[in-house]
């Protein structure tokens, strides 16, 4: 994915969701911890929230969609990164667990391989700037 190349990714993460489906706790604590890590790239993008920082959705074809006509997946991720911006985990909590108890499995996909993509531009962004990254992700490159 870090190269670009995650034209499989969701497939295999669709698999592994449809194999597992009774894994909620991994899948919940995977998601949390991606986007905890982005909220914090977020921030430190954001010269610690005292520059805005712009999230946009865009289709397919380059155009910027409004959050609430994006895809399900994708309106959760927003959300739940939002959440996790402003501090506020227990939204972010509540929005994964909705996904967890009403998503299909490849929504579910989507959704982890949503916050995958982020965290992983968000670490190239920071490093890019010069901005701390978690070991773990600087490791992953």
């Amino acid at each position: 994915m870090r190269a670009g190349e995650d034209d499989g990714a969701l497939d295999r993460v669709a698999a592994a969701v449809r194999s597992a489906p009774d894994s909620h706790v991994d899948a919940r604590e995977l998601m949390l911890m991606l986007f905890h890590e982005c909220s914090a790239m977020v921030a430190a993008l954001g010269a610690g929230g005292t520059a805005p920082v712009k999230m946009q959705v865009y289709d397919d074809d380059g155009h910027e969609v409004p959050i609430d006509e994006a895809d399900p997946p994708v309106r959760t991720a927003v959300r739940t990164l939002l959440a996790e911006v402003h501090g506020d985990t227990d939204a972010a909590k509540a929005q994964i667990e909705i996904a967890l108890t009403n998503a299909a499995p490849e929504e579910m996909a989507m959704l982890m391989v949503q916050a995958l993509r982020w965290t992983l531009r968000l670490s190239d962004e920071c490093v890019n700037r010069g901005l701390p990254v978690p070991g773990w992700l600087r490791d992953a490159s």
